[in-house]
């Protein structure tokens, strides 16, 4: 998992100062399409290759959990549609985290639906100004600012047509980067969903004495002190990469049961090599 995640961070070391409806040249190959799906309940995979953006479907609406880039957006909408729902009908937009890859499609997203933004109130400045703010990466990347239409508390239930989702504060990654919890029936059992936002540390960013962020340690020893009290069945997260997409995606259509998404031990794992990667950085 570790392994995985310093790809990732290399490949943001790499990118700066883009534009506003760019994708980071490093970041090209995170935006190529990857069959939606639904992976269990009411939760469908609408995102990318790289980027896991999750639509949850409602009879009143629905609500997605991050944009991706703004390139990403047509294929976000034909990723919808090909389920047999409806992109228009997309009511509520949330933020795992407002970095570039996941937040800059959020003013599209918004103008084409007219979906409400809610973000946490750490993250909803960033979001709103375009990707300012940003405690690691300062302006080095942007996008069309997107306003922020709501604020959502540690521990705030956003409720859409029966359908609860369960706001987290997770900072460290981000100031405001925020997990978010449901539930769904899937085959007799009602299981706990968590969408991991991402306990890493951004690539050249100095946890100890760092006068951007002086809270930033303590930030996150809150944070694994959430994920680990946190229930899981089914673990999801901001980036395929965190939760093993690929193989359980490839085991799910081949009629693979229990759901191979059901996986607390992957979580437990995951929190774990998160957490030894800030401890090398809090004490390096």
């Amino acid at each position: 998992m570790v392994r995985a995640w310093l790809g990732v961070s290399a490949a943001i070391a790499l990118c700066a100062c883009v534009g506003p409806h760019d994708v980071p040249w490093a970041m090209r190959t995170w935006n190529e399409p990857f069959e939606p799906f639904r992976v269990a309940g009411n939760i469908y995979y609408v995102g990318t290759n790289r980027m896991a953006l999750f639509l949850i479907a409602t009879p009143e609406g629905h609500i997605l959990l991050d944009s991706g880039f703004e390139a990403s957006v047509p294929l976000l909408q034909r990723n919808v549609e090909s389920l047999g729902l409806h992109f228009q009908d997309i009511k509520i937009l949330l933020a795992s985290h407002a970095h570039i890859d996941h937040v800059q499609g959020h003013e599209l997203v918004r103008r084409l639906t007219g979906a409400r933004v809610l973000a946490s109130a750490a993250d909803a400045p960033v979001i709103a100004s375009g990707g300012k703010g940003d405690w690691a990466y300062g302006t080095a990347y942007a996008w069309v600012p997107c306003p922020v239409d709501g604020i959502v508390e540690d521990g705030q239930a956003v409720t859409l047509g029966g359908v609860t989702m369960v706001a987290h504060l997770t900072p460290g990654h981000t100031r405001g980067a925020t997990t978010w919890t449901t539930t769904v029936d899937e085959d007799g059992q009602r299981l706990a969903v968590v969408f991991y936002a991402s306990g890493t540390i951004p690539p050249g960013a100095h946890l100890a004495g760092n006068r951007e962020y002086p809270q930033a340690i303590a930030d996150y020893e809150r944070s694994f002190a959430t994920w680990r009290a946190l229930p899981c069945d089914l673990f999801l997260g901001a980036h395929g990469t965190f939760f093993g997409l690929e193989p359980k995606w490839k085991r799910l259509k081949t009629g693979a049961r229990p759901n191979p998404f059901i996986d607390p031990q992957g979580y437990r794992r995951a929190i774990d090599d998160a957490e030894k990667q800030f401890r090398a950085a809090a004490h390096g």
